[in-house]
């Protein structure tokens, strides 16, 4: 059974940074893995991308803040979100694509506030 978890939400000052961590379990292989957000009221918007053969791609909003890495061998993913604003304060669930199939975790919650 596949499983993801994210960690390290958290309330963070605009400005500052949090590191967001996606681990998973019960995988084969993977795709490609995405983190995406989703604010109040908001439908879910996707943030990041990093793919098998280390393509990324970024939100116009957090391009050159957000950084989208990947540990294989553990079987985790990370999103460095720098120079946080408000704007960024949201739901981040990670989701991976595994042959056919898509797997998403519960989220994680990070709010950009002073």
């Amino acid at each position: 059974q596949v499983q993801l978890v994210e960690s390290g939400g958290g309330l963070a000052q605009p400005g500052g940074s949090l590191r967001l961590s996606c681990v998973a379990s019960g995988i084969s292989g993977w795709n490609i893995v995405w983190w995406y957000r989703q604010a109040p009221g908001k439908q879910h918007e996707m943030v990041a991308s990093l793919s098998r053969i280390d393509t990324t791609e970024y939100a116009a909003s957090v391009k050159g803040r957000f950084t989208i890495s990947g540990a294989n061998a553990k079987n985790t993913w990370y999103l460095q979100m720098n120079n946080l604003r408000p704007e960024d304060t949201a739901v981040y669930y990670c989701k991976l694509l595994q042959g056919t199939e898509d797997y998403w975790g519960q989220g994680t919650q990070v709010t950009v506030s002073s």
